[in-house]
């Protein structure tokens, strides 16, 4: 069948309108026809040289059922089966787009890749509230380790070791992928809960604030008070007209502090004998306060 007539017919297949439910997708989806692989190559020829949209419908369908048998292999992260299926669909477009159908591989080879990497962000995106795998060894480990388990207890050491071995990391990752994998999240604010009897203790409820010491408290409060009382005596030890310019630039409200100008006019010097004397009474408090008590 050649590709003008195959691609309007996969056309009519596309899957418009509403489903219903993943039931009713996956039975629309299995009735798509499974192309041949000259079918495939002339549709994929048609699709890179060309642009031919059709082409690219028929390529993406055909293969829908496939992307299926692999999001099924995820159903044990505990996410809509639905969105992993809907991921997939975006990682074989993306295959289809980028096939050359020249390479000598069928397009359901090639496209493996780009389901299986579309539907691993999906599931690292969304299995937890915090990530647990960044890097490209706790990828690797997070999606096999749990397959490598013999069992559902931890991992003796000889069992870590022949896991570092297979997947090629080091032990020690072994054991913090182990132990993520095996937390559980916790929001740290305490949820609103219609009861008493509900409630669960969020750490927000019981760690100790930063500044909870009582000693650092003390110390802290005994600090200002020092530094409040040396500046009462340093102030004492200016002369009148300094102690008012300090108290007019730097201890009166926004709308009360005085300009140079202002403290100018009042003295009858210039602007830049008050910002003087302002320098010289500031360099005299911060000698007084850092002497020793």
């Amino acid at each position: 069948m050649t590709s003008q007539v195959l691609a309007p017919r996969y056309s009519e297949l596309a899957l418009t309108g509403p489903l219903g439910s993943l039931d009713a997708y996956l039975d629309r989806v299995s009735k798509v026809p499974v192309l041949s692989r000259e079918d495939e190559q002339d549709l994929a020829r048609r699709f890179r040289d060309h642009g031919d949209v059709d082409s690219a419908r028929a390529l993406v369908l055909s293969h829908l059922r496939f992307v299926v048998h692999i999001a099924r292999g995820y159903a044990g992260y505990g996410l809509p089966m639905g969105d992993i299926v809907q991921e997939g669909n975006l990682g074989l477009m993306k295959a289809v787009k980028r096939f050359d159908p020249d390479i000598g591989v069928r397009l359901v080879s090639f496209a493996v890749h780009w389901i299986r990497a579309e539907i691993h962000e999906y599931v690292l995106r969304n299995w937890r509230l915090v990530k647990v795998a960044t890097t490209k060894a706790q990828r690797k480990l997070f999606f096999n380790l749990r397959r490598l388990k013999k069992n559902l207890s931890w991992l003796s050491p000889d069992e870590t070791r022949a896991v570092a071995a297979e997947l090629g990391v080091s032990e020690h990752e072994v054991v913090e992928m182990e132990r993520r994998l095996s937390a559980r999240d916790l929001s740290f604010d305490p949820m609103a809960l219609d009861s008493e009897e509900d409630e669960v203790h969020a750490p927000a409820a019981y760690l100790p604030a930063p500044d909870a010491d009582p000693a650092d408290q003390v110390e802290s409060e005994e600090w200002e008070d020092d530094q409040h009382a040396r500046l009462i005596s340093a102030m004492q030890s200016l002369d009148e007209r300094s102690r008012d310019i300090v108290k007019s630039r730097w201890m009166a409200g926004e709308a009360e502090k005085a300009t140079l100008h202002d403290l100018a006019a009042k003295y009858g010097v210039s602007a830049e004998r008050v910002r003087q004397l302002e320098a010289n009474a500031i360099k005299k408090l911060r000698g007084l306060m850092l002497e020793p008590a």
